[in-house]
């Protein structure tokens, strides 16, 4: 009978254990945040039009999840304690609410695209894409105007 009891005890304590765990902090910067390559104006000539649209599909991503937060991060990995933000209820909803906002401006930016972009114009196309490339660059040198 001990033993049951016993059992029972510690099985209601690692079960209501696991209730309190906390979750893994969750990034400032999630998902896909980098691009593979960046290109000059002669690669992308030698491109079709199909590829320079998922080019430009891919550097929009970016360019969404990454800029609007700078001020806290430019690279995934960055969360709101180790930023010394404190991790209250309220911050990490406002948090989820601002990713997901991200992620359904991306989405409805794509729909839009997977429409209206494949008539744009090529050359207008690889301005773009150089455009958000040359954008994306700038993030790797952000830091120096940070002097604190």
């Amino acid at each position: 009978m001990k033993t049951k009891l016993t059992l029972f005890s510690f099985v209601f304590l690692l079960i209501t254990s696991f209730g309190f765990a906390q979750k893994e902090a969750q990034s400032i910067i999630s998902g896909k945040v980098s691009i593979a390559k960046y290109h000059d104006r002669a690669e992308l000539d030698q491109l079709p039009k199909g590829d320079l649209l998922t080019l430009y599909n891919e550097r929009i991503e970016v360019i969404v999840k990454i800029l609007p937060n700078i001020a806290f991060a430019t690279k995934p990995g960055v969360t709101m304690t180790s930023l010394g933000i404190p991790d209250t209820k309220d911050n990490r909803k406002a948090l989820e609410e601002n990713i997901k906002a991200a992620n359904t401006y991306f989405e409805s930016t794509m729909s839009f695209q997977d429409k209206v972009l494949p008539y744009s114009d090529k050359s207008n196309l690889i301005s773009a894409i150089l455009f958000y490339e040359e954008t994306l660059k700038s993030l790797h040198t952000y830091s120096e105007f940070n002097k604190y």
